[in-house]
Formats: structure tokens, C-alpha cells, sequence
């Protein structure tokens, strides 16, 4: 955990500094804001910024927006000055912490940063195959390539990854290639000099060398533009990279994570990635489960978001057994990222709330709407395949003429009773839709009674 402090503190620097390395951080310290992004741009990096709230603390946080500078920040003031303190986290400050700083909340600041990076909750026997898989080849400097859909956690085990190589104490930087505009994209990665072009206003290190003697992760790397590949791919064989508008190359040394949501074999295949660069990346490649395939870990995950978002005073809401399952029953198509939106959302509007279906129907109509849809849909094979025994119909070609009966029989019912809807009687029955068709031909059912 790397922690730097902008300002005096009201006095109270050396102490703050010593209850957070007491704690296992490595602490900086700068006078100004201005200093602070000078800090921050030559690449010494943080993962936590403590700013005085004397400080103009929006204009900080405007600098940082304006850098593309994601580190989060909390303000620091003595305890009677509530304006200050909500003038704060209203420019961006994730807390506010009265001074003199009390080392217990400190420790829950530092802990609650370091684990919101790196914690991986599961159980599911899936899912212990990817961790072990990623313990085993965390020491070694090889280059990994994480996919997975959106949300299901590629820069958190990125970041469990990290913790378990050899370079773990040195920095973990992660740039969003998804994020940035492809005309900025080659100035973050690789920094600028002073009036390189429009906007350069000071030298800016990229975030390979900030990364320097630690790990780099390109977030979404399929994003990237084509062009600036074939640079990025030399930086990655040569471990050395060029400024813009600079006048000598830089060495750098690196281990290197990247991750994609998107088939990258696809998008070589369709000229979108560079062929050479998509094998440089793919020397160890681990791929995330969705969170329907390890629906097992969903109870521990509501409990992880629940403690994250309610037990601030100690005290952590109990879900009610529907609520659990509901939430078991759901597809989850935005994987984790998703549940934990939805318990924040929950909480978070209305704090005295009872965890159950009621809370669902409420502030999550979505998840509510599509579970009403799958209490409601027919399980069509059980309900053919159990309509009779074996041992009831001794005749095979007697079976076959019944069991089409009762096909048409349940088709036409529900065909008539949704007035000829498609799409809604294709959900109930639990068939595409060209599988309905081919079942109203075979069948001879009316196909006056379709709309479509």
C-alpha cells in the first residue's frame, strides 16, 4: 500500500505517517497540491491520497479527472468543521477523517483500500481451480492474458496475481485502455514530454515506468487501436519505451497482465489485434467463470457487499432466505460487478430496509421482472418426459403418438392463452423460437393462432 499525504495535516503529519506505516504502508509527503500531481505524474504513484482539507481540494480532484488520474482520496480536518468535511466528499473525497487522526480508523481506511483491490471471494469448486491456477504462476515474470465477460473480477485477480509474485512490493499500475480516447491512450502508456502537443503542459511519466520494478495491467486491451499495438508490442520484447516527444528511450522492467472481455482470437482473425502481439500476451492464459456458472459463491458475495456496505457501525444486515434466492435464481448477465451494484443499491436507498422479496420488487425491477418470467415458464422437457412411464405405455409407436398429442395440446394452450405471442410463449415453454416453428409444422397446430 503506497500513501501520500498533501499537506501538514494540522500538524498532525508525523503521526498519521506513523500509524499508516505501522500498518504496513509506504508513506510520501508533499506540501502542496501542486506538488501532489507533480508526485504523481513522474510516476511515484499512490494507492491512496490523504489530502488537508485546507488544501482546494476540488481543484485537486479536477486535475486529477482532467489526468486521468484514478486514485481514490480521502480529506483529513479537524472534527469541527462539518462544512469543510461535505464540501470534501462532494468534490470526490471517498471519506473524511477528523484530526488527530485516530489509528483505528486509519487501519480500516487502509485495510478497506487494500481489500476492495485484492479480495477474491469464493468457494465454488470453479472458481478454487482459477486461484490455484493463478497462485501457481504468480512468481514467475510471464506475461498473462485474463479474459472473462464484464464484471466477473479480471483486474481483482490481476491484483491477487501481484500480491503473489515476486514483485509484490513493488507498484501494481492499471490503465484502462477502454477509458481513454486512442489519441491520449499512447501518452498515458508511454508519458510526454513538456509541449509535445496541445495540453501537454508538464512532462508526464506513462505508466510503464510507473510500473517500473513492478506490474502493469492493460485493462481491456482488445479496445486498443491497431496502430499503437505495433508500439506496444516493441516496449513488451524490448522492455524499453519512447516518451512522446521524447529524445531517448526509456528502459523499463515490468511484468505484464492484461485482460480482455472480447474473443481475441476473433479479433485477430478480423485484423482488429495484431497476431504477433496476441501470442507475446498469451504465454499463461487464465480465463474468469460467470457468476451463473459459480452461483455457489453467490450467499458469500451478499454477505461481502453487505459488510462492505452496512457494517460501518458494526451492525450487518441478514438477508432472508428468499432474498438469497432470488438472487441465486437470477443470470447475473454483469457477473459480480453487478451483484454488488444491486446490494449497494438496496442498502443504500433505504437503510432501515428488510433484506427480503418486497426489497426486490422495489429497487430491483429488473432482477424481479426476469425471475416472475422463470417461476412462470414451463419446464417443457420434464413435462413431456413425465407425462408417462415406460412401463405404462409397453407399445413405442402408441408412446409417440401420445406424447405428440400432448405436445400440441401444451403448444396450443399456451399459444392461445399469451393470443399468439412468440416471444412471450418461446420464454414460458423454454424453446427458441425457429425450435416452435418447426414443432407448429411438424405438429399440424393452427398457425392462425401465432401472431407471427
Amino acid at each position: 500500500m503506497r500513501l501520500l499525504i498533501i499537506g501538514m495535516l494540522e500538524g498532525h503529519i508525523s503521526t498519521a505517517g506513523q500509524i499508516a506505516i505501522s500498518r504496513g504502508a509506504t508513506v510520501s509527503q508533499v506540501d502542496s497540491i501542486d506538488a501532489g500531481l507533480h508526485a504523481l505524474r513522474q510516476g511515484q504513484g499512490a494507492d491512496l491520497v490523504m489530502i488537508d482539507i485546507k488544501l482546494p481540494i476540488t481543484k485537486f480532484m479536477k486535475s486529477m479527472k482532467g489526468e486521468r488520474m484514478s486514485t481514490p482520496v480521502v480529506a483529513c480536518g479537524v472534527s469541527n468543521n462539518p462544512d469543510a468535511a461535505v464540501a470534501a466528499i462532494k468534490a470526490g473525497a471517498k471519506e473524511y477523517i477528523p484530526l488527530p487522526p485516530n489509528p483505528e480508523m486509519i487501519a480500516a481506511i487502509l485495510k478497506a483500500v487494500s481489500e476492495e483491490q485484492t479480495s477474491v471471494i469464493f468457494k465454488d469448486p470453479l472458481m478454487a481451480g482459477t486461484l490455484k491456477l493463478a497462485a501457481q504462476i504468480a512468481p514467475s515474470d510471464a506475461s498473462v492474458l485474463v479474459t472473462g465477460e464484464s464484471g466477473t473480477g479480471k483486474e481483482v485477480l490481476a491484483r491477487f496475481i501481484h500480491t503473489k509474485s515476486k514483485r509484490s512490493n513493488e507498484p501494481f499500475v492499471s490503465v484502462n485502455c477502454a477509458a481513454i480516447p486512442d489519441n491520449l491512450l499512447e501518452s498515458e502508456l508511454f508519458g510526454h514530454e513538456k509541449g509535445a502537443f496541445t495540453g501537454a503542459v508538464a512532462r508526464r511519466v506513462g505508466k510503464f515506468e510507473e510500473a517500473d520494478g513492478g506490474t502493469l495491467l492493460l485493462d481491456e486491451i482488445s479496445e486498443m487501436d491497431i496502430r499503437l499495438q505495433a508500439k506496444l508490442l516493441r516496449a513488451i520484447q524490448e522492455r524499453e519505451i519512447d516518451r512522446v516527444g521524447g529524445s531517448k528511450p526509456v528502459r523499463v522492467n515490468i511484468r505484464l497482465i492484461a485482460t480482455s472481455n472480447r474473443d481475441l482470437e476473433k479479433h485477430v482473425r478480423d485484423e482488429k489485434f495484431r497476431e504477433d502481439l496476441y501470442f507475446r500476451l498469451n504465454s499463461i492464459a487464465i480465463e474468469l467463470p460467470t457468476l451463473r456458472e459459480r452461483k455457489s459463491d453467490i450467499p458469500l458475495l451478499i454477505d461481502f457487499f453487505l459488510s462492505k456496505y452496512t457494517g460501518q457501525d458494526g451492525i450487518v444486515k441478514i438477508p432472508s432466505e428468499e432474498f438469497i434466492r432470488i438472487l441465486i435464481d437470477y443470470d447475473w448477465p454483469g457477473n459480480v460487478r453487478e451483484l454488488e451494484n444491486s446490494i449497494k443499491k438496496v442498502v443504500l436507498m433505504d437503510p432501515d430496509i428488510n433484506l427480503d422479496k418486497q426489497s426486490i420488487d422495489d429497487y430491483l425491477p429488473k432482477i424481479s421482472k426476469k425471475i416472475k418470467k422463470l417461476e412462470n415458464k414451463v419446464n417443457y422437457k420434464k413435462f413431456i418426459e413425465n407425462i408417462f412411464t415406460s412401463n405404462q405405455l409397453p407399445n413405442e409407436g402408441l408412446h409417440k403418438i401420445i406424447i405428440d398429442k400432448m405436445e400440441k395440446t401444451l403448444i396450443e394452450s399456451i399459444l392461445i392463452k399469451n393470443k399468439g405471442d412468440m416471444g412471450l410463449s418461446c420464454t414460458q415453454l423454454g424453446l427458441t423460437k425457429k425450435m416452435l416453428l418447426s414443432k407448429i409444422t411438424k405438429l399440424d397446430i393452427d398457425k392462425k393462432i401465432t401472431q407471427n
